[in-house]
């Protein structure tokens, strides 16, 4: 992918037949100013996610992929392979937070985001229309 400071972790296993196997991976880049990560929410967003932006405090984690039961079973675990990899991403940025986009009609994801440790924006006297295409999470 290009984009600026574009960050990809894999998680590997090791079968019994010493083959590694790719089992997992997260992957995101920091988020600058306006730009068209934003298409379609920049009218809802509370300006300090724009002023994190500015000041490189928001890093971006694009996409988490596991096997389906890593999405089903002991979500809220610290060990939980996709929360350790979504944090992960977000160490080597200090301080930033962790934002992802959601597409509003998909009820899977957004749950298991939220029992990773996603979480809603906060309102901050703005509506997120509900017509809005996707949803803003949050992770610290």
């Amino acid at each position: 992918m290009r984009w600026p400071g574009f960050e990809l972790l894999v998680a590997e296993a090791v079968r019994p037949s010493g083959a590694s196997v790719l089992t997992a991976c997260a992957y995101g880049f920091p988020v600058r100013g306006a730009g068209p990560w934003w298409q379609g929410l920049d009218g809802y967003l509370p300006e300090n996610l724009f002023r994190a932006a500015a000041s490189g405090k928001l890093f971006a984690v694009a996409g988490v992929l596991v096997e389906r039961r890593v999405r089903t079973q002991d979500l809220t675990r610290e060990w939980n392979l996709a929360r350790r990899l979504q944090k992960r991403l977000l160490v080597d940025h200090t301080g930033a937070l962790g934002v992802t986009l959601v597409d509003r009609r998909d009820v899977d994801t957004y749950r298991a985001l939220l029992a990773w440790g996603w979480r809603c924006l906060p309102d901050e006297g703005r509506r997120v229309s509900r017509s809005a295409p996707r949803r803003l999470l949050v992770l610290r």
